[in-house]
């Protein structure tokens, strides 16, 4: 990533970016102060911009620089728009698209924006592990279909989905799944659609399919193993599996609730905000907000957890957290798993699953308890009710008597309205059979 840094020896700032695959530091006269830092920051922003349009004349920004005549353009060179990105006719001004390396980092930059930080984090490691060791030093414009497919191919079999720039796997062998291939090949079809935008290049991840994701079977708990689980359960810790059990939300969304967000006369919980990685996030998603019906156990559950004041001075705990350590700080997920549900699990003699499991074993027991589809899917914050029948699917004829009955019941019920609006009442299977015969021309 380029950055400004600090030169130890002189306490001056200086420019440190990759230029064509190259290194590149440019050093300056101007001292570590804000105002010099946001002034470097600004041409930098600049220059990457320059960089990821194919515009950039290295001799121009740094007219000393013993590397300008390394970088030097011809006019030619030059004929790509700074603002649209064209590129000359095919054939001239070659030079002009970019390595992969130089674009995808500024690609990340602009697009950084729009992400929430945990998936930034994930895309820059996307880039960093698999993308540039394979493409990095390619110009983009000489990636072709056949490469993105063979990149595809090789991260099957690699070891630890490492590949070098020669294509060959390195590192220990540690299967990929389809969901991660996908999201690894989806990064590279993302940067190369802007980069057809930009360039005029050929777009090689044209017509490449994602792999089918094999579909996974849910794992709920019986209310058997729920009720045991909150009975040995810490104490501390009973009620927040309470919680979890019986509203179905996030692992981060119950880290990051607020008193704020917890209304008892209402019977609501408003799910605002996330927690998880040490900080508070907005949701995984815009359907994510939303507001959770408290049903008699999570109002106890909540109830008894309020801290001392709390009755008489809500407000005044607006921003604490609810679920928190002994420490007073907000729940983290690895330490819960390491600590708290695996040794319980273990010590109930129940096979491991995962917290989220708590969440797919509430949305079952709202489903076996008749509740209507609509309702289940806004609770879990799904916009519509298609993942809550695809996810649910084994789970939803327990509600729907998906059986045949329902069809049985309403056909002799249609048969025996009939009947009661002028002919006898139908009564078992003979009768119902005489209703079914054609009628006769006197």
């Amino acid at each position: 990533m380029s950055k400004i840094r600090l030169r130890p020896d002189t306490k001056r700032l200086y420019f440190d970016f990759v230029y064509r695959g190259v290194r590149c530091r440019e050093y300056s006269a101007l001292s570590d102060t804000k105002s010099n830092r946001r002034k470097m920051e600004d041409v930098l922003t600049r220059i990457e911009s320059q960089i990821a349009n194919g515009t950039f004349d290295y001799a121009q920004a740094f007219p000393g620089s013993a590397r300008a005549s390394r970088f030097a353009r011809t006019a030619s060179q030059m004929r790509g728009d700074p603002i649209t990105g064209v590129r000359a006719p095919k054939g001239e001004n070659k030079s002009d698209v970019p390595l992969f390396a130089d674009f995808a980092r500024t690609w990340m930059q602009e697009k950084q924006v729009e992400w929430r930080i945990g998936h930034r984090e994930s895309m820059q490691s996307i880039l960093e592990t698999h993308l540039l060791p394979r493409f990095g030093s390619l110009r983009l414009d000489a990636i072709g279909r056949a490469d993105v497919l063979q990149f595809r191919s090789t991260l099957v079999n690699a070891r630890g989905g490492h590949v070098d720039s020669d294509g060959k796997a390195k590192g220990k062998r540690v299967p990929l799944a389809p969901a991660t291939l996908n999201r690894i090949v989806g990064t590279v079809r993302m940067i190369f659609a802007e980069a057809a935008l930009r360039f005029g290049i050929t777009d090689p991840c044209l017509g490449i399919k994602r792999l089918k994701v094999p579909r996974q079977d849910i794992q709920p708990f019986t209310m058997e193993e729920v009720r045991l689980i909150l009975a040995r359960v810490r104490k501390d810790y009973r009620p927040y599996l309470t919680f979890r059990f019986f509203t179905g939300v996030r692992s981060a969304e119950a880290h990051g609730l607020k008193w704020k967000h917890v209304d008892f006369d209402a019977r609501e919980l408003l799910i605002r905000e996330t927690y998880q990685h040490g900080r508070t996030e907005y949701t995984k998603t815009d359907g994510s907000q939303r507001e959770i019906h408290m049903s008699q156990p999570v109002v106890d559950a909540l109830m008894s957890m309020r801290p001392a004041g709390y009755a008489a001075d809500a407000k005044r705990f607006d921003d604490t957290y609810v679920f928190r350590t002994k420490g007073g700080h907000p729940i983290d997920n690895s330490n819960f798993v390491d600590r708290v549900w695996t040794p319980l699990l273990r010590s109930l003699g129940l096979a491991y699953r995962r917290p989220y499991d708590m969440r797919h074993t509430c949305a079952t027991l709202w489903l076996a308890a008749g509740e209507a589809p609509e309702w289940i899917a806004r609770q879990l914050g799904h916009t519509t009710t298609e993942m809550l029948f695809r996810t649910y699917s084994r789970y939803v004829p327990n509600m729907l008597r998906h059986d045949g009955s329902a069809f049985d019941r309403l056909v002799v019920g249609a048969l025996a309205g009939n009947a009661a609006a002028g002919a006898p009442a139908v009564q078992g299977a003979t009768q119902t059979q005489q209703y079914l015969q054609p009628e006769t021309t006197p």
